[in-house]
């Protein structure tokens, strides 16, 4: 190799492997801030302010339209708080976030989707922040897809999820399998929100993971083998 490019090549390396080294905590330590923010100011307006759900009954998705609207309320606002709290903390962080990420769902259903809709481009029109008559769905989308992370990759390096890893020793022999049971995972984690928003599209994703998880249940050749660390 030339010498010139070789010279490029390596310090390209470090450069990002020390980027990915600070990406294991800056950018999950901000998104728990933001995310943590957010859903504790929603959470406190609901705490100190009165249940606008009964308003919005008929809106839930299934079996939420089913429930006392003081349930759901209690139910929402204290999700909102709780998990905002575990979110700064870095505290069981991918259930806290995936709770705040079925959260948003719903309230996408209630609140924010369009009433109506036939064609994509109409979807479109409530990709907005202020609602046209189209919906406004762009911020919980958002928010989804600042969640995602959290759920995935967890709280990083700077949180409690990352001590209690390192005092148990709990993570020291894991690293990351890309295998059909890891898509059948991630199909399953967006499937059940989507049962809420878009119902046969997360009854296509719980499918898909349960199809995922029998090739790779097969190609393992063992149930309990499945779920072993190679």
């Amino acid at each position: 190799m030339n010498p010139v490019l070789a010279r490029s090549t390596h310090s390209w390396n470090l450069l990002v492997a020390r980027l990915e080294g600070a990406g294991e905590t800056l950018p999950p330590f901000v998104l728990r801030l933001i995310m943590g923010w957010e859903f504790w100011e929603s959470g406190l307006e609901k705490l100190r302010g009165e249940n606008w759900f009964a308003d919005i009954q008929q809106r839930f998705p299934f079996p939420f339209d089913q429930l006392p609207t003081g349930f759901s309320w209690t139910l929402s606002t204290w999700t909102e708080i709780l998990g905002a709290l575990l979110l700064w903390l870095g505290l069981g962080t991918r259930v806290a976030a995936f709770a705040l990420l079925f959260v948003t769902f719903v309230a996408t259903a209630a609140v924010h989707w369009p009433d109506m809709w036939s064609m994509w481009s109409d979807l479109a029109k409530g990709y907005a922040i202020k609602d046209m008559g189209h919906g406004n769905f762009k911020l919980p989308l958002l928010f989804v897809v600042m969640l995602l992370p959290l759920v995935f990759n967890g709280a990083g390096k700077f949180s409690l999820d990352h001590l209690l890893s390192r005092l148990l020793g709990t993570g020291e022999a894991r690293r990351a399998i890309d295998d059909p049971l890891a898509w059948s995972l991630a199909s399953a984690v967006l499937g059940v929100p989507f049962l809420m928003l878009l119902p046969k599209f997360g009854v296509a994703l719980l499918v898909l993971a349960l199809l995922l998880a029998l090739a790779g249940r097969r190609r393992s050749g063992s149930p309990e083998g499945a779920w072993r660390t190679p």
